[in-house]
């Protein structure tokens, strides 16, 4: 999702969670920020319509209680709110043994760079009284790669300063240096990559962390550029790298209430009396299967044999690191990285 479209998301949810009368469409587009337009003109107000109905959309995917209605029965055009008492969260309870995974989440994001975020997300949880223990996973540490390029251009396309780094590409012996104005970085297909503004190429281009050569130098001050308004990285990185046709189809049976995930990315998810058969296309059987077991025992493959055994060989590994010791620091637990099928994004 866009940078523009995630904030006017946000404005929007913002807006409607703060009236208590239904708000029509009309008022929505003269109060939340990224539906200015004018009425008058046709063209104009259908593309508002038509944005309008796709953020209705993404918010009720994402489970916000967005309601239609009226205030009186003089009304003629319905209206929009979301009522504070059913978007609240619940009061967070974690046993114990939850708050420790927890804190070892927090120690794997630590360890890919984004220390910042795992700082602010426990900082979180505590302040809603959840008592995450630092030292209840002590001799358990995550093990996870991220190549060296990743936090200086994280930084950099946040702060939106220009970078400078060596790039090799397997047809030449030799590097050549490149400029940047990088826009994210993304995960796509279990390698990430940086896409943004070439340069010396004056186009968009997108690079995979693992072939720059050496480190990577910022210029010029912050806020030099800015990102295209609706820019989906996913998109230039499958483009420049080459289509993914997905033939296979997995059916996995998804817990209640979990893996979310999984939901989203289906084609189709029936209700059963054990739980949600979710119907999965997939390009890599063994890529899927390394996806899935991110999910534990909230999802299990039902079929076909090429997904559901790989996944069955991955569990035994885990489970067999985990009792053998590993000298005096104890097992180390593997960590499953986000798959090809849900890339994600750091922007």
């Amino acid at each position: 999702m866009s940078r523009a479209r995630t904030e006017r998301l946000v404005n929007l949810v913002i807006c409607l969670l703060a009236t208590r009368r239904f708000l029509t469409a009309a008022q929505i587009a003269a109060t939340v920020a990224g539906y200015e337009h004018d009425p008058d003109d046709p063209r104009a107000h259908e593309a508002f319509q038509r944005k309008f109905e796709r953020d209705k959309a993404e918010l009720r995917s994402l489970s916000v209680p967005l309601e239609t209605g009226t205030d009186s029965v003089f009304d003629t055009e319905p209206g929009y709110r979301i009522t504070r008492r059913a978007y609240a969260l619940p009061d967070i309870r974690l046993a114990p043994d939850e708050a420790a995974v927890v804190g070892l989440a927090a120690r794997l994001w630590q360890h890919a760079g984004l220390a910042a975020a795992a700082s602010s997300g426990l900082s979180k949880l505590r302040a809603a009284g959840v008592d995450v223990d630092p030292h209840a996973t002590l001799g358990v540490e995550p093990v996870v790669a991220v190549d060296p390029a990743f936090a200086p251009l994280a930084a950099a396309a946040r702060e939106r300063r220009v970078v400078r780094f060596d790039y090799r590409v397997p047809e030449r012996d030799s590097a050549s240096t490149r400029r940047l104005q990088p826009w994210g970085v993304v995960c796509w297909r279990t390698r990430w990559y940086v896409v943004g503004h070439d340069l010396d190429r004056d186009d968009t281009r997108c690079f995979r962390l693992s072939r720059l050569v050496g480190s990577v130098t910022t210029t010029g001050p912050a806020g030099a550029f800015t990102p295209p308004a609706e820019v989906d990285l996913i998109s230039h990185v499958a483009h420049s790298w080459g289509p993914v046709e997905r033939h296979g189809r997995a059916r996995v049976l998804v817990r209640p209430g979990y893996a979310d995930g999984v939901r989203r990315w289906a084609e189709l998810v029936d209700p059963e009396p054990e739980g949600d058969v979710a119907v999965l296309a997939y390009h890599c059987a063994e890529e899927l299967a390394h996806w899935l077991v991110g999910y534990g025992a909230d999802v299990r493959v039902l079929d076909p044999p090429e997904v559901r055994d790989p996944v069955i060989t991955r569990l035994k590994e885990i489970a067999a690191n985990a009792e053998a010791p590993s000298g005096p620091g104890g097992p180390a637990v593997p960590a499953t990285p986000a798959g090809p099928a849900a890339p994600g994004a750091v922007r």
